[in-house]
């Protein structure tokens, strides 16, 4: 329901108020009775904006954003794999986590689980090359609260410690079974 319409349906509520007001025998009575009439009318008209309002809002994708209470648990979870040392494939990874926050903001808990191959991105001296475009975007989603799992199964094979991790990265004990603890959480799981 657009403005129009609404202060249309306001504006006829108002003059059959005013003429049951004129036509009345008792004065003060049908006032009373037309003015209460006419603020429930209004009532009623003003939720129907609103309501109009909230879904054209989630029909836009408002609501995907998600208007919450600060503190609020997001109401989406997802879990990537990063197991690989390939850069276009590190680059799928973080664009599709960067897009998740485009659409989501804070409403959503984005947890990125850094294995095998794929542990380069998260040491601070990567044995494997690692393209300083993805260690940027790394960088710039943990800034936005995406979450970095670092196995430490990995590490032990490699002879790195969680010294030689990111600052951002947590470290895990197995980060097959931290993945698995995620999905048992209600964490989407996508892998490329």
């Amino acid at each position: 329901m657009d403005s129009v319409s609404i202060w249309g349906r306001i504006k006829a509520l108002f003059q059959k108020q005013n003429n049951s007001i004129n036509n009345a025998q008792e004065p003060s009575q049908s006032r009373r009775s037309a003015l209460t009439r006419l603020v429930a009318g209004s009532g009623a008209v003003a939720l129907g904006a609103s309501t109009a309002a909230a879904q054209a809002h989630q029909k836009e994708g408002g609501s995907d954003r998600g208007e919450r209470f600060p503190g609020d648990p997001p109401e989406h979870k997802m879990l990537y794999q990063l197991n690989k040392d390939d850069t276009e494939y590190h680059k799928h990874v973080v664009n599709s986590a960067g897009a998740m926050i485009g659409k989501y903001a804070d409403n959503i808990d984005i947890v990125i689980a850094c294995f095998g191959r794929g542990i380069h991105v998260l040491v601070k001296n990567p044995a494997r090359p690692v393209d300083d475009e993805v260690r940027e975007k790394i960088k710039s989603l943990a800034e936005q609260g995406v979450k970095f799992h670092a196995c430490g199964r990995t590490l032990t094979a490699m002879n790195w410690t969680k010294d030689d991790l990111l600052p951002f990265a947590k470290l895990v004990d197995v980060g097959v079974a931290d993945m698995m603890e995620l999905q048992e959480q209600n964490y989407a799981y996508v892998a490329w």
